[in-house]
């Protein structure tokens, strides 16, 4: 089977809400070229690379390519047209997407299959934890938590700044005593990583069905499926009770619009983080929180990103 590349050229601020995109339309699978993460990584001087060096030795790449794959079998120029009009969409929300541009080139299956793994390598996104490729060795260090995840199966590889920043305030928050809520999962990643920090119980949610799957094909790949429980739905529909932690990396608009029922289901000294908000958007999204009895506890920055954390009053 051939597949049809598409590369869309865009920003830093605009990567999650596109991948996003690239989910909602079933593509398979996406490949994200950011100059900045390797920047970043290697200003902190890890012991390793996720991603190889050579790969951004590219003269001339200016800003972020996103890559993903879509099958000759489907009406490839309606789902082309589609991902056009949503990414130009993401402006109506103030979100900066740069050039925007859409290509088209074409792959081999064979090719396809393989070639994005030269992209990722494990990476210590924590103080503790680490987001290992399943086809990587990787001698773990003491004290380190290992999440074994095959990014090529689903979005959220914990590389991105959003991502990292809320596995880094689940391990402040996260212990044996914990419940935890995460509200639109994704690939897993950050309910894994509560269950491999020790929360007692964990309820995961998305409204894509295949998350959801995904979800739980990771969480069985790192032996979390007795504490994780993943369920197709939105906030209402897939939680019962009460959450110590609960942790929501999406959009700002949703966060504000999450922000008005979200204190039906914290306890009472429990802690809500919230993540994938760009810059400008803080203090729209403190507005929301405080307008609905939360108290600012700390506001994370990286890179264009933003991590929200608040209590109830």
């Amino acid at each position: 089977m051939n597949w049809i590349e598409v590369t869309i050229k865009t920003t830093t601020e605009a990567v999650e809400a596109i991948t996003n995109i690239l989910e909602n339309e079933r593509t398979g699978g996406v490949i994200i070229e950011d100059p900045k993460d390797f920047i970043f990584q290697k200003k902190n001087e890890y012991d390793w690379d996720y991603v190889e060096e050579e790969v951004f030795k590219k003269s001339g790449q200016d800003g972020v390519l996103i890559k993903t794959y879509i099958s000759e079998e489907r009406n490839v120029m309606e789902v082309i047209e589609n991902i056009k009009q949503k990414v130009l969409g993401l402006k109506d929300y103030g979100i900066d997407i740069g050039e925007g541009s859409v290509s088209l080139g074409q792959v081999k299956e064979e090719d396809w299959a393989n070639e994005w793994k030269k992209y990722y390598k494990p990476t210590k996104v924590g103080q503790k934890i680490v987001v290992k490729p399943t086809w990587e060795d990787y001698e773990n260090q003491e004290g380190n938590l290992v999440i074994e995840l095959d990014p090529g199966m689903a979005f959220g590889t914990g590389t991105h700044e959003t991502t990292s920043m809320c596995i880094r305030e689940l391990e402040k928050y996260v212990d044996g005593t914990k419940r935890v809520f995460d509200i639109g999962c994704g690939s897993g990643i950050l309910a894994i990583a509560a269950a491999k920090l020790g929360a007692k119980e964990v309820v995961a949610g998305d409204l894509d069905e295949v998350a959801v799957k995904v979800s739980k094909e990771n969480c069985e790949l790192n032996n979390v499926s007795d504490k994780v429980v993943v369920k197709h739905g939105s906030l209402f529909e897939v939680v019962e009770g009460k959450a110590d932690v609960i942790v929501a990396n999406i959009i700002a608009d949703i966060i504000k619009i999450l922000a008005n029922d979200i204190s039906k289901f914290l306890s009472k000294d429990g802690v809500f983080i919230s993540s994938g908000i760009i810059h400008a958007k803080i203090d729209e999204v403190v507005e929301a929180l405080e307008k609905n009895g939360f108290e600012i506890v700390e506001i994370v920055k990286l890179g264009e990103w933003s991590a929200i954390v608040s209590k109830l009053k």
